[in-house]
């Protein structure tokens, strides 16, 4: 399977819904007003990639006050997603919404106003939030929220707040809403609102622990390159253990276990979190050994 865009689509029958993004190889995060009354846990959708794949995936995580949601890909399923680093957006900066509704859509670009800072979203919570200016004077920006927002401060040129060498984007944000015309009542401003990688994570409590389980298994064009640095059996040609693969799957069917259990009320979110950061530390003792040594 090789890898692609990390942004998709999510339909339903032949219903398109709107837009989200990966956040791990199982995740999606999305705007909840996408889902389009799809408000209940377990609701089925299909996550449809860049390539035109379509993967069963089910309603997993909501947050109504934040207007976020995560829908899962329902396992043994995965993508294979080339998914940036996410990080603090830069004041003044540039960005980008690589998702477009659709293929004669244009591409969203233009300036970070401000730092992240609280907003009141239409969901009715105050969360933190980026205000953006868009290059592109549409009048009416329906369609692009849920899409993910990245920071090209430094793909761009220097950065405004220091002279940062050209980098990766940088995923600084999820798009939830435009601001209104105050002129024209039926129109929208160039102006957007797009909640933070940071609220995200701190609304879905196990998605740090998730993500960061993700982040340490490098890509597979890596792994040779890298083997010898993470794994001294590797470098002495030593046959790293098979269980080792076995044991990472079943985390992942733990941690989707665990997800399923929080949505259902199970445990409290003090429990949830224990047991999601054991299982943690247990996949990345099987895949990196005892202090990063197999």
């Amino acid at each position: 399977m090789t890898c692609g865009p990390y942004w998709v689509d999510l339909h339903r029958a032949e219903q398109r819904l709107g837009g989200g993004f990966l956040l791990t190889n199982w995740l999606v995060l999305t705007a909840l007003h996408c889902l389009r009354g799809l408000a209940q846990i377990d609701e089925r959708v299909d996550v449809v990639l860049a390539d035109g794949r379509r993967l069963a995936a089910h309603v997993s995580r909501l947050d109504a006050e934040a207007d976020l949601a995560l829908v899962s890909i329902t396992s043994p399923q995965r993508a294979a997603p080339q998914i940036p680093n996410s990080g603090p957006a830069r004041i003044g900066g540039r960005w980008r919404g690589p998702y477009r509704p659709a293929a004669n859509d244009v591409e969203l670009s233009g300036r970070i106003d401000t730092r992240a800072a609280a907003y009141l979203c239409e969901g009715g919570g105050i969360i933190e939030a980026l205000q953006l200016s868009a290059d592109q004077l549409l009048g009416d920006y329906s369609g692009y929220s849920g899409g993910p927002v990245e920071d090209t401060t430094s793909c761009d040129g220097p950065a405004p707040e220091h002279n940062g060498s050209k980098q990766d984007a940088v995923v600084v944000g999820i798009l939830l809403e435009q601001a209104p015309d105050r002129t024209v009542a039926d129109r929208a401003a160039n102006v957007l609102f797009a909640a933070t990688i940071a609220e995200a994570m701190r609304r879905f409590n196990y998605l740090d622990v998730a993500h960061l389980v993700d982040v340490l298994r490098p890509p597979l064009d890596a792994e040779s390159a890298v083997a010898s640095a993470v794994s001294p059996q590797a470098a002495r040609g030593t046959t790293v253990n098979p269980l080792v693969n076995s044991m990472a799957a079943k985390a992942d069917e733990l941690f989707e276990t665990i997800q399923e259990w929080s949505a259902q009320g199970v445990m409290d979110p003090a429990q949830i979190s224990e047991l999601t950061f054991m299982v943690a530390k247990r996949k990345i003792q099987a895949e990196l050994g005892e202090g990063g040594a197999p």
